[in-house]
């Protein structure tokens, strides 16, 4: 089963991208080719194993991989970001479980929710923003009414079939991944922050019809190339990305596609709660200036909605409601 291996960055990583480029060069199952899609205006970095191919395009965590691959001659593409470790057979057993189970996509619970804190899974439970399941022997992540997610918490088996996953590392059909159109949702890279671009592709692939797995404990490592300093400049920048995302992707994605007149009020009272909620929390924390920029954020979102940019894009279809 011949691959591409396409990796999106800004050439930054360093020695984290080095580990990834060796582990690549590692694997049993060996890419045909490595392609490496770096920002506009970047250097090239100096790490390397002799194979990579580099590609200058825009700058963007979508718009570095909303592309159309025309460079890719293989049936299926492996993705990854340019701060992980893959263990050596990593890729050959992605392909026996895609095998094995008819899958179309797999990716590895890179940042395994499994393993919080409990308080920690508490404080997220009662937001309603990450919920933990009881193992089905079925599901791993599931997409919620309120822009939210559930993950399997006590996972057995090593693949569960999934909503949405982690984006950093998933492997797919080149056509599986252009028929999503991810070039539409571009409207993700004017956030200051990247944020959510993961669940929206996942949760595309999911409406689109295509069966995902993911896999636990694949022995996967994100080395995270980020700062974890975060000032209060970036708090309060993450803080209005994440309520704006979350207004747009409830409404893109969970109450328009919705026929039903029943579960788009579900939908309406689940994400009623969850900004309310943290709305609450910032006032007990007396974080008024948390505060203002949540509801600034929230606003914003819907006026993007109302828009003509957000008219121009293509309707979002559940397919899965025709297939019923």
């Amino acid at each position: 089963m011949n691959y591409t291996a396409v990796i999106r960055t800004l050439g930054t990583a360093g020695e984290k991208y080095q580990i990834l480029l060796n582990s690549l060069n590692r694997q049993t199952f060996q890419p045909s080719k490595i392609l490496v899609y770096i920002a506009e205006g970047y250097a090239l970095p100096k790490e390397t194993i002799g194979r990579e191919q580099y590609i200058y395009v825009k700058k963007g965590m979508v718009a570095q991989r909303a592309l159309p691959y025309h460079e890719v001659d293989t049936e299926f593409i492996l993705f990854l970001d340019d701060d992980l470790f893959l263990p050596d057979n990593f890729v050959e057993k992605m392909f026996f479980f895609l095998k094995k189970n008819h899958a179309d996509v797999i990716s590895p619970d890179t940042y395994p929710n499994s393993k919080r804190s409990f308080l920690g899974k508490i404080l997220m439970m009662l937001s309603c923003r990450m919920v933990a399941r009881k193992d089905d022997g079925i599901w791993g992540y599931k997409v919620m009414r309120n822009s939210g997610y559930s993950y399997n918490n006590h996972p057995k088996l090593d693949v569960y079939w999934s909503q949405t996953n982690a984006g950093a590392c998933f492997l797919c059909r080149k056509e599986d991944f252009l028929k999503i159109h991810f070039e539409d949702e571009l409207w993700m890279d004017s956030l200051k922050y990247a944020q959510g671009e993961d669940q929206v592709m996942f949760y595309k692939m999911y409406l689109s019809g295509l069966k995902q797995l993911t896999w636990f404990d694949s022995g996967i490592k994100h080395l995270d190339a980020g700062t974890s300093i975060i000032s209060e400049e970036k708090e309060k920048m993450l803080v209005f990305s994440d309520f704006y995302f979350k207004t747009i992707f409830w409404y893109r994605f969970i109450f328009k596609p919705e026929k039903s007149l029943f579960l788009r009020l579900c939908s309406i009272m689940y994400i009623s709660y969850t900004f309310l909620f943290s709305l609450i929390i910032s006032i007990i924390k007396g974080r008024w200036d948390i505060f203002r920029i949540k509801c600034k954020s929230i606003i914003s979102g819907f006026s993007f909605i109302k828009s003509d940019a957000y008219k121009e894009l293509s309707p979002v279809i559940n397919h899965r409601l025709c297939i019923r």
